[in-house]
């Protein structure tokens, strides 16, 4: 599958290394406000600076986080995420239990997201943003090749607003806008069976 986004490609350690919740948590951190030490990050993300830190060398390991070029007075280490984004692919059993457990931790902390929005962001929206906000909910009926297509075409329309995060392209009266994807497949069943042996 292609990266339009430069995403960090990770390998199933690197799935399961994230899969923590509070790695996650810096991790998100620090791709939506830029860098950071472990002091201020610790509590955004429910740890202590020394529990942070060593969250953060971990993640360091894995190529998902790295020193940032900041000035400092050189008693912090400062940090920053390594691209805008992630991603990982499930090939074999090894990488199907890791994505499943990423999958899984990325869930439950994004489970609240749409509920908190409404109640907080929402309201505060001015007409015309609040027109293209909000839920989608479509039911398409694809083959997996098909889905892998629409996800790859997804990806290919957003790349450009993606990559000009926080460059000089961006354009006046632009704001972050968080597009969340759930992408649910539904199990095979006695339907399924039945029209796979036609």
């Amino acid at each position: 599958m292609a990266n339009p986004y430069g995403d960090v490609e990770l390998d199933p350690r690197g799935m399961r290394a994230l899969a923590h919740p509070v790695r996650l948590a810096i991790l998100s951190r620090l791709q939506s406000d830029g860098p950071s030490t472990a002091t201020a990050l610790a509590p955004l993300v429910g740890a202590t600076p020394s529990v942070t830190s060593w969250h953060l060398r971990h993640l360091a390991e894995h190529g998902l986080v790295r020193d940032a070029d900041v000035e400092a007075d050189g008693r912090q280490r400062w940090w920053e995420a390594v691209g805008t984004g992630f991603r990982f692919t499930a090939t074999d059993q090894a990488s199907l239990d890791a994505a499943s457990l990423l999958g899984r931790t990325m869930m439950e902390q994004a489970a609240d997201l749409p509920e908190r929005w409404a109640r907080e962001v929402e309201p505060l929206l001015e007409v015309e943003w609040r027109r293209s906000a909000g839920l989608s909910n479509t039911t398409v009926e694809v083959t997996a090749d098909e889905l892998a297509e629409v996800e790859a075409a997804i990806e290919r329309l957003l790349a450009p607003y993606v990559l000009r995060k926080g460059s000089a392209r961006r354009p006046p009266g632009a704001r972050r806008v968080r597009m969340m994807r759930y992408v649910l497949p539904d199990a095979p069943g006695p339907e399924v069976d039945r029209d796979d042996r036609s």
